[in-house]
């Protein structure tokens, strides 16, 4: 059939024709297995790091076997009556109405000082003894008027008798009568002048004037020396007062006033004294808005019995508002991101959304949340920058 073909054996045709074909291997095939996968879908099909986070969208979830579940301290927010804090400073002043600054009513020479800088008093104790000349003047001058009343006295009785006896015409009767009468006040004028001097009694040459302690308290301010002569009726020789009450003066800014009344609670730093707050009350707040600074005058009352609070001073006040319900979240629980400050909240077991929250005052280690929070969710409160990014 074909001549010029030569005759092949049967096996010798089932090896050329394996030959031609490339290659017989009993169930071999050329090219790599239809079912590989590119190494690109085999990474995207992987399960995530046991240790790591899973994000969906702005969501945060942890792994069961994440180390970060033992780290988290998750808990309910719940309303907490709140005093919101006023921090004001201020500056120790004496009570206004336990200082007085001693004036003499008249000039003298400064004959002797009966106490010094520092010293005790109580009321009545002698200050200080003036030799004036005005002393010694006054008192003639109230001698004079006494003597001029009981001449007018005696001639206004004379008078009498003339006219009981129809003598003297009754015009000079009236004209005594009359002349008694201002007698009589020039006498009471010039005792009067005396008394509030505290000099009444006395010989007319008597110039010693003692000047005495209108309050106890303590000398904490002397102007004055022995022998110096003292003219100015205007100025203290020195200043007595009691400061076994002082009173901090702060000054509250117009938008707390509201916040503020009397017998408002207080806590007291002073600079002299680190760490050693004191309590007081606040006793008076200002009727008067100052215009310049735009704040109203706050006086905290403190118990100095002791002497350690000394005018001058400079302490800062913190006034309790008054008690208003609030959301109080401990500073760790904010995270802060650019100009926003968010919390963590849980919207299912270990499953976290970030929030943004405004927040308010601080007091007792908490801060306030304004908005962005309600009351009974839980939010991240400690560790909640592991799963900040």
């Amino acid at each position: 059939m074909f001549p010029n073909t030569p005759f092949l054996p049967a096996g010798a045709c089932a090896l050329a024709a394996c030959l031609a074909l490339g290659g017989c291997d009993g169930g071999a095939h050329a090219g790599p297995p239809a079912s590989s996968s590119s190494p690109t879908s085999a990474s995207s099909s992987s399960p995530p790091s046991s240790a790591g986070l899973v994000r969906d969208g702005g969501a945060i979830f942890v792994p069961a076997a994440s180390p970060l579940r033992a780290r988290l301290e998750v808990r309910a927010v719940a309303e907490t009556p709140l005093r919101r804090p006023i921090p004001v400073p201020g500056e120790i002043e004496a009570d206004p109405a336990r200082l007085v600054r001693i004036v003499p009513p008249l000039p003298g020479r400064i004959a002797r000082l009966h106490v010094a800088l520092g010293d005790a008093v109580r009321a009545g104790d002698a200050l200080l003894t003036l030799d004036s000349a005005e002393l010694s003047a006054a008192r003639g001058e109230a001698g004079k008027a006494r003597a001029a009343r009981e001449q007018a006295r005696l001639e206004l009785e004379r008078q009498r008798a003339l006219l009981d006896a129809e003598i003297a015409a009754r015009k000079d009767f009236e004209q005594a009568r009359l002349a008694y009468a201002q007698a009589s006040s020039d006498a009471d004028t010039a005792a009067a002048r005396l008394a509030q001097l505290g000099a009444g009694g006395g010989a007319p040459s008597q110039r010693q004037y003692t000047m005495r302690a209108p309050l106890a308290g303590r000398v904490i301010a002397l102007d004055a020396a022995p022998g110096g002569y003292w003219n100015d009726t205007a100025a203290p020789v020195m200043t007595v007062a009691d400061l076994s009450t002082v009173y901090l003066a702060a000054n509250v800014p117009e938008k707390d006033i509201g916040a503020v009344f009397a017998g408002q609670p207080a806590q007291i730093a002073f600079n002299a004294y680190p760490g050693a707050a004191v309590t007081g009350q606040v006793r008076y707040v200002g009727e008067i808005l100052d215009a310049d600074t735009r704040t109203v005058k706050v006086r905290v009352a403190i118990d100095n019995r002791e002497g350690r609070y000394r005018p001058g001073m400079y302490a800062t006040v913190v006034l309790a508002g008054a008690a208003h319900p609030a959301l109080l979240v401990p500073p760790a629980a904010l995270l802060q991101g650019g100009l926003e400050t968010r919390v963590l909240v849980e919207t299912a077991p270990f499953r976290f959304a970030p929030r943004v929250v405004a927040t308010g005052a601080q007091a007792g280690g908490m801060v306030e949340i304004l908005s962005g929070l309600e009351a009974g969710e839980r939010i991240v409160v400690k560790n909640g920058v592991l799963l900040h990014d």
